[in-house]
């Protein structure tokens, strides 16, 4: 099972995802294509989709059994420790919040 989310993106970016996915929310598309199909559909999201977030979640040989794929402007990044896929945020962010600009 593969699971994109998008926030902020080109409506016409949700036309070629419904092509091979179910939308069930909001920007969130659902489906099972193979592995050519979503890396194509990958590379798509990434080069289109400017200001907004693209989030990929796919099937992987770990002990997980997914992992994750980011492109756009995502405050989260993918990071991986010891072979387990953690979420960081990036530290520049960290610093800018704890001392806002006066």
């Amino acid at each position: 099972m593969t699971v994109i989310i998008l926030v902020a993106a080109p409506e016409g970016l949700r036309g070629h995802l419904t092509r091979w996915m179910v939308e069930a929310s909001a920007g969130v598309f659902v489906g099972s294509p193979s592995r050519r199909i979503r890396d194509r559909l990958w590379e798509l999201l990434a080069t289109r989709v400017g200001d907004g977030q693209a989030i990929l979640i796919e099937p992987a040989a770990n002990e997980q059994g997914w992992a994750v794929r980011t492109a756009g402007r995502n405050r989260w990044q993918p990071v991986d420790f010891d072979g387990l896929v953690l979420s960081a945020r990036p530290r520049k962010q960290l610093n800018e919040n704890r001392h806002p600009a006066r």
